[in-house]
């Protein structure tokens, strides 16, 4: 195994192990709740978002293996000081880095650049090698999405 595996499989388990923004938020701040339904995961987004666009507060909870657990943990991370729009954008980045191509069954590969602007959540990379577990590190992105799509409703 790597050295960046080996650091890979640290950064995973220290989120998992101390979960970062980790609890809830009163209203005004939205709830939005994801499942697994294939392994029991369960993740629970709260999220206040300022008049000004920006992600002022995220909490989250829930359930889960490890993968889905730290991968919430460094999204809440990842999104909380940003606006709206970079917060998708990162939703977007972090999606295709997870994605598998469907010639080949190759891997698509992020730039250089995305993989910099990702931070903690590359480490996560390695999950696109068991295609059952994209769905646990992709779940609380798809929680957060629906969150903020819940924002303009």
């Amino acid at each position: 195994m790597s050295d960046l595996e080996d650091l890979y499989r640290e950064i995973i388990l220290d989120h998992y192990r101390s979960p970062r923004n980790s609890g809830t938020l009163e209203p005004p701040a939205r709830k939005a709740e994801g499942f697994n339904p294939l392994c029991g995961d369960e993740i629970i987004v709260y999220l206040l978002v300022g008049d000004d666009g920006v992600i002022d507060d995220i909490k989250i909870g829930g359930q889960g293996c490890s993968i889905s657990q730290s991968s919430a943990s460094m999204m809440s991370s990842a999104v909380k000081g940003k606006t709206v729009e970079q917060a998708r954008a990162l939703m977007g980045s972090f999606k295709a880095m997870m994605s598998i191509e469907t010639d080949g069954n190759a891997l698509a590969e992020p730039t250089p650049g995305e993989i910099r602007s990702l931070g903690d959540l590359a480490a996560l990379r390695g999950v696109v090698k068991f295609p059952t577990r994209i769905k646990c590190a992709t779940l609380s992105w798809n929680t957060l999405e629906q969150a903020l799509d819940d924002l303009g409703s």
